[in-house]
This record gives structure tokens, C-alpha cells and sequence, in this order.
């Protein structure tokens, strides 16, 4: 009889024939394949009419192998082994490969590169790989390992867990602060340029400045003038450098309000919906370098509402 790639038998009756000659029992192979001892004696059986010969034999109460079965075990024995060497080695690929992050160009650049240096010094055996882009990667197309999300956490059948919560509030540079009688007091901001985060990431719960204002008890200051900015970031950089006032994330903020690049002249704050989540297949959670990843954003992220606090330039309206 000839047998081709399209007339395999079943992995599992294979499997369950091999598990049995070794233990020369079908209760110890069940036992060893979680399953139950019919189970194994139904799978050889259709094993055996499909080969047309019988594999094993009762004597004594006692399996022994027919000629047949002799004869098929030595290379299906060989066979198994080879697949989990070869499945070993995918294993050991992904987990020896450089750990590839997909995140959102304004998270990178003001929240996770800064940091980066800690994450190399706590595990220099991980090189990491950033991929800035605001589009939601394809785990199934792109060789990319995980990726930090911004949005409400319905991410399907992904693995995620969110790191950071998010809020919002207005910075400036601390000489803009001081500028011009100060700006102590919402009211103040009648005074300063607005900067306005145009920044495409789809956030309802994202108040701008006009919602910040009435939140703030405000009705006098034009909420739509000021500059615009397409990115988080470039709002940043655009307040640090003294143009205005900009309604920023806090977790974005969260390094120049550390290095004092950054003040908060009031303190309200918005507590957005939205969060930063860790996502990623989870067939990659078992992956060292992820999950190496996942308990160092878990150290990191209980610092930033004390950085956020302590950048405080008076603490109250």
C-alpha cells in the first residue's frame, strides 16, 4: 500500500500508537495524552483499518507489537521527535529575535524612547525594535511582537492589559509662566496663545479647550484661537519652547514636567476614558521577551502621577 501526503492517517492516531508502544499500555498513554484509555484503544483501531493490520496484541493480558506495528514504530517515533525539535526551534527563534514594539509616534518619542535606556539595563540580553505609526498593525501580516495602544480596550481576541490611564491638563514653559503678571488662574489664559492637539487618534473622551474652559468655570476666554498641531508631541515641543499654552496627556507630559521642561500652572485635571494598553496575540504571551516587556511597563507606570503632581506651579485655582 502507498501512502501519500493527502492520505496521512490522523496525527493523533499516529501519536496515540507511538505514546502506546513506549508505555506498552493504553491506560499509561492516556494518562500521558489527558485523555481516556477508550480513547486510545477507538484511535489505534481506526489506525489500524486504515492501514489494513493490526499493531498491537493481547498476550497474557499484555500488549505486545505485531510485526507490522514493529515495523512502523522505530520511523513514527523518529517522525514525532523531529516535529518537536522543529517546533523547538520556532520557539527558540522568537524567543532569541529582537522584540519589535508597534506604538504611536508622540507615545514613542515622549513617553517610551526616554525610558528605553532602563529597559536596556535591566534586560541587555532584549534588543528592541520601535515601530512608530499611527495605524493599528496586522499581527497576522507584520513581524511585529506587540504593540502600545491608545483607545478604549476592545481589542477583540488580542491579549491586553492596560498600563497607564490618562488625563489631561494645560503646561507651559516656566518662563511662560511667569510671564505677563503670571498665569496663576484659568481666566489668565485670556492673555497666552492657545495650543491646540489636532492629533488623529480618535478620542471622544479627549476634551479640547473649549470643553477644558467650561470645565474649568471659564466663559470669557476664546477657546478656537491659538495654534494647531497634528501630533502630541509637536504640541509639546511647541509649549516647551515658550509659544503657549498647550492642553496636554499627562502621561505624554509625564518626562518634561520631570526634567522640568514643563510647569502646570493650575491644577484641574480631566480623567479620560481612553487608556495605553499593551496588546498583542497571545500566542506571543509566552514569549520571554514580552512578557519581560509587560512587568517592566508594570514598574514604570507607578511613577508618572507623582512626577505629574509634584510639577505643579500653585495648587489651586
Amino acid at each position: 500500500m502507498r501512502i501519500s501526503l493527502s492520505r496521512l492517517p490522523p496525527l493523533n492516531s499516529l501519536r496515540a500508537f507511538v505514546v502506546a508502544a513506549k508505555h506498552m499500555s493504553f491506560s499509561k498513554a492516556a494518562g500521558e495524552l489527558h485523555v481516556t484509555p477508550a480513547a486510545i484503544s477507538q484511535q489505534i483501531k481506526q489506525l489500524e483499518d486504515q492501514l489494513g493490520c493490526e499493531l498491537f496484541r493481547r498476550s497474557n493480558r499484555n500488549l505486545v507489537l505485531t510485526d507490522e506495528g514493529q515495523a512502523c514504530l522505530p520511523g513514527l517515533a523518529d517522525a514525532f521527535e523531529r516535529i518537536v525539535q522543529a517546533l523547538e526551534q520556532i520557539d527558540a527563534a522568537g524567543q532569541a529575535g529582537p522584540l519589535t514594539v508597534s506604538v504611536a509616534p508622540s507615545f514613542a518619542a515622549k513617553w517610551l524612547v526616554p525610558r528605553l535606556d532602563n529597559f536596556r539595563t535591566v534586560h541587555p540580553e532584549i534588543d528592541v525594535r520601535i515601530s512608530a505609526s499611527m495605524h493599528l498593525v496586522d499581527f497576522d501580516v507584520e513581524d511585529v511582537d506587540c504593540a502600545i495602544r491608545y483607545g478604549a480596550g476592545d481589542y477583540g481576541d488580542l491579549f491586553s492589559e492596560k498600563i497607564i490611564e490618562e488625563t489631561v491638563f494645560p503646561v507651559c514653559s516656566p518662563t511662560l509662566a511667569r510671564t505677563g503678571g503670571a498665569l496663576k488662574k484659568p481666566r489668565d489664559l485670556a492673555r497666552f496663545t492657545l495650543l491646540h492637539d489636532d492629533s488623529p487618534d480618535q478620542d471622544p473622551s479627549c476634551p479640547d479647550w473649549r470643553m477644558w474652559l467650561k470645565a474649568a468655570g471659564v466663559t470669557d476666554v476664546d477657546a478656537t484661537r491659538g495654534m494647531r498641531l497634528n501630533q502630541s508631541s509637536l504640541v509639546l515641543e511647541a509649549a516647551t519652547a515658550g509659544h503657549g499654552v498647550a492642553l496636554a496627556k499627562g502621561t505624554l507630559a509625564a518626562e518634561d514636567l520631570r526634567t522640568g521642561r514643563l510647569v502646570r500652572p493650575f491644577n484641574v485635571t480631566q480623567t479620560l476614558d481612553f487608556a495605553y494598553y499593551l496588546v498583542c496575540p497571545r500566542r506571543k504571551t509566552s514569549l520571554a521577551k514580552v512578557v519581560a516587556l509587560l512587568r517592566w511597563l508594570r514598574a514604570q507606570t507607578g511613577n508618572d502621577e507623582t512626577l505629574i503632581d509634584a510639577s505643579l506651579t500653585s495648587s489651586s485655582l
